[in-house]
């Protein structure tokens, strides 16, 4: 089986569209969004329909936890509380519901889903340290074999085994035997390892594999539609530079 999991897209239609573009090409079983789907972004709407059609299960990341009126989120700093407030303003009643039904975690067999660490989903808790993933180690039996997460926008994945926690770094590894994974998928709309292509992950069960997939997308008309839409513009001008 060949699962395609995409988080953090925060209404970058232009970016979601191409990833679902190569997501097809590859032939993927199914599809698990990590959540997140708005926020930053000028393009709630259209996110949160494509993401429906295609995924078979959304989870709540923080920011639709925020537009879905489950969360406080007044400690945010100003343009994000401006971004969700906007948010909030111009999503339909369709997709507002949707954003309220959705579910924090996922499973499929031995195989977890969160957007932020699975300790706690709730308090979205990030995990992109080492030291962050050795916090996690006290809990590891309760864990799946391989956790993936969102919410960091980074890909970054943390190996558990023989009473240590190691960084796994490459573009495709192999799950081995005995151990636990933390995986973070990156994020399709808004990527901050410095590298400004969308970036979703492909686990083959079969094969026990990981792979990182990089997209290149229409940076220029997603920055417009935010410098157009009046939220701040350094939400578009860091797609850029993926920061």
């Amino acid at each position: 089986m060949r699962i395609a999991i995409i988080s953090d897209i925060h209404s970058n239609i232009e970016a979601l569209t191409e990833v679902f573009k190569v997501i097809e090409e590859q032939q993927v079983d199914r599809i698990v969004s990590l959540g997140d789907v708005v926020g930053y972004g000028a393009s709630p709407n259209p996110c949160c329909d494509l993401v429906r059609e295609h995924a078979e299960v959304t989870l709540l990341g923080n920011h639709d936890a925020a537009v879905a009126g489950r969360m406080d989120y007044s400690f945010y700093y100003d343009a994000a509380r401006h971004a969700l407030d906007w948010s909030a303003n111009v999503i339909t009643e369709e997709n507002l519901g949707w954003l309220r039904s959705l579910p924090f975690t996922y499973r499929i067999g031995d195989i977890g889903f969160c957007h932020g660490s699975p300790i706690e989903p709730k308090a979205y808790e990030y995990i992109f340290a080492l030291e962050q993933a050795r916090d996690v180690m006290p809990f590891s039996a309760e864990l799946p074999e391989v956790t993936f997460i969102g919410h960091s926008h980074l890909c970054k994945a943390f190996a558990m085994g023989n009473g240590e926690v190691n960084d796994v770094v490459a573009q495709k590894f192999g799950i081995r035997r005995g151990y636990k994974y933390i995986i973070s998928v990156g994020s399709v709309g808004q990527p901050r390892d410095y590298d400004n292509r969308a970036c979703f992950v492909i686990h083959d069960t079969e094969a026990r594999t990981v792979e990182y997939l990089r997209v290149e997308y229409d940076i220029e008309a997603s920055a417009r539609r935010i410098f157009d839409a009046d939220l701040a513009l350094n939400f578009g001008k860091r797609l850029f530079l993926g920061v």
